[in-house]
């Protein structure tokens, strides 16, 4: 892989980032409210609302409220939150690795079902896995999310009673054996500091909502690997395996595989950015404390700081990981 290309690649990333940058911005300055109302609270008179807009710079143009913006953000000064008054930064400490343990465990339950699932479907195209395999993967990539979650909730909480209905951490659980964070990933947490009984309730809590974010990507992995496997099958090295009487095994997951990879690798690496973002519906219908249903929040309170921080935080996580799938799809094929 050529330095070249890995500095277009970054030069792009940046211009990604301040473009979603600017255009949040402006769109949320020019949205019809009163940040400086909302700040002050209900009862506040004008004058110590006129005060407050003048202390947060509310009364300066657009354009010195933007450069403003950014130099606090070179300062990792994301802002106070209009609504509450606490950091947005500490915030998102709280909120984000909430959402990414929910993403991280979620795809990994795709990956270790999708691939395996559409290597198979690609081997026995046409036969009834395969059948069955892609009318479930239009199912689970065309149902909506909020259907989904609350068809689980009704089966595994409301019929079977087997996993809890929202949250992280049950009350009690909370009170008897609360988590002690360390990362912000509770699972790891609490495995750090041996509070077993922690770790199966929240491991219990996470369940639902990981299998509910799963499943679209999970569908998406899984007929991509199928596809990609069907088209790496009839390449002629492949042909002259099998002719060569190669195990069929060997040729499927040495040979075949290699080359049918490369477009899983990049589905995975949206599919994944892309969750980071959209599961809010998940956060709020399971009352997950994640950046979702932060984000939700202040969006229904039009508290702008929150927006802007999460926005930008989930812009540089997507373009993170599109451009390190770029360049590892560059490092395994140098044609690109």
């Amino acid at each position: 892989m050529r330095a070249e290309y890995l500095l277009r690649r970054l030069a792009s990333a940046v211009l990604v980032i301040v473009g979603v940058v600017t255009l949040t911005f402006f769109a949320v300055r020019l949205t019809p409210s009163d940040p400086a109302r909302l700040y002050a609270g209900p009862r506040a008179r004008p004058e110590q609302v006129e005060a407050l807009r003048v202390r947060l710079g509310l009364d300066r143009s657009l354009p010195e409220q933007y450069v403003r913006y950014l130099a606090n953000l070179l300062h990792g000064d994301f802002g106070d939150s209009f609504k509450t008054r606490r950091s947005v930064r500490e915030d998102l400490g709280i909120f984000l690795p909430a959402t990414l343990e929910l993403v991280i465990a979620a795809y990994a339950l795709a990956l270790c079902i999708g691939i395996p699932a559409g290597i198979v479907a690609g081997a026995q195209a046409t036969r009834a896995f395969d059948k069955a395999t892609g009318v479930a993967a239009v199912l689970g990539a065309s149902a909506p999310v909020f259907a989904l979650a609350l068809l689980a909730q009704q089966i595994f909480f409301n019929q079977l009673h087997w996993l809890p209905l929202n949250g992280r951490l049950s009350a009690d659980v909370s009170i008897t054996h609360p988590v002690t964070a360390i990362t912000g990933f509770w699972l790891l947490d609490t495995a750090l500091t041996g509070n077993w009984v922690a770790w199966r309730d929240v491991a219990a809590h996470l369940i639902l909502p990981a299998l509910v974010v799963a499943i679209y990507p999970l569908a998406i992995i899984l007929r991509m690997t199928r596809n990609s496997m069907v088209d790496a099958l009839r390449q002629p090295h492949i042909v002259v395996a099998r002719a060569k009487g190669l195990p069929a095994r060997l040729i499927l997951l040495r040979h075949a595989l290699r080359n049918a990879i490369l477009p899983v690798l990049t589905v995975a690496g949206l599919s994944f950015a892309y969750a980071v973002t959209g599961s809010v519906f998940v956060e709020v219908l399971f009352r997950w404390p994640g950046v979702g249903a932060y984000m939700a929040d202040a969006i229904v309170s039009k508290d702008f700081p929150p927006i802007m921080a999460v926005t930008l935080v989930s812009t540089v996580i997507f373009v993170a990981v599109t451009t390190a799938v770029d360049v590892v799809r560059a490092v395994l094929d140098p044609r690109v």
